[in-house]
């Protein structure tokens, strides 16, 4: 196990992995989306390209990509920063994602295959197992696999890639205005429900009940900015 972000970084370069600003985004990305990387953290050029071993043109090109796709937000001469969406933005995102994630659960209602239903079952399954263990990272990683699946299933691809895209910045609302304590989409048995609504449910029982799974975790958010002390590099090294 690494035990510091320069560790993870050579583990990756011995594995033949590429350190470079799809590497940088990924990372981000992963600890945005996993809510280790909370919104409004600062992301200099420098101090990414110190924990990355990259020169700052390859950062610089990171976050642009970063600020394309919703995560990163960056004002001309300013400091990167996580987006943080404020209350109104929130909103309209999860009424978005409703419309979205919700057409996409009556799309694949009733035509689900074997397959598609198993790796369901076992990532949900998983997510049961590590909230049982209370292994808090796992089972945020497991709940977010479940919807990204959905999202990678759909029958209507520019939908799929629109409920990725709100998937992730929902995460982010979710890291800024989730209550102390609260675990992020875990909603007893709602995705077990939602996975036997997709196997034999109509298409608007699985759509109903989508929607009502989205509101549900909307109502659980307290919206107050919170700000905290973020430790980069340990968080992009995963020693968090």
């Amino acid at each position: 196990m690494p035990t510091s972000w320069q560790d993870t970084v050579i583990d990756d370069i011995h594995a033949g992995k590429r350190i470079g600003d799809q590497y940088i985004v990924d990372m981000i990305r992963d600890a945005v989306l996993s809510q280790r990387l909370p919104p409004g953290t600062r992301l200099p050029e420098a101090t990414l390209g110190e924990i990355f071993g990259v020169s700052r043109s390859v950062v610089r090109k990171a976050l642009t990509r970063l600020v394309a796709d919703h995560v990163v937000v960056q004002q001309p001469n300013q400091v990167a920063r996580v987006a943080s969406p404020d209350i109104e933005e929130t909103k309209e995102i999860f009424a978005a994602r409703r419309l979205v994630e919700g057409e996409v659960a009556a799309l694949l209602a009733g035509k689900l295959s074997p397959a598609q239903h198993k790796e369901l079952q076992r990532i949900i399954a998983e997510e049961h197992d590590a909230h049982q263990q209370g292994d808090e990272a796992r089972r945020v990683k497991c709940s977010l696999a479940v919807h990204r699946y959905l999202a990678d299933q759909s029958p209507n691809r520019v939908l799929g890639n629109m409920l990725a895209d709100l998937i992730l910045r929902t995460s982010i609302v979710i890291a800024l205005y989730k209550r102390a304590g609260m675990e992020a989409c875990y909603l007893d048995h709602d995705h077990a429900d939602l996975l036997n609504l997709l196997e034999s449910g109509s298409p608007q029982q699985a759509c109903d009940r989508m929607r009502q799974h989205l509101s549900d975790l909307e109502a659980l958010l307290d919206l107050r900015p919170q700000e905290g002390r973020i430790d980069l590099a340990a968080i992009l090294g995963g020693v968090a």
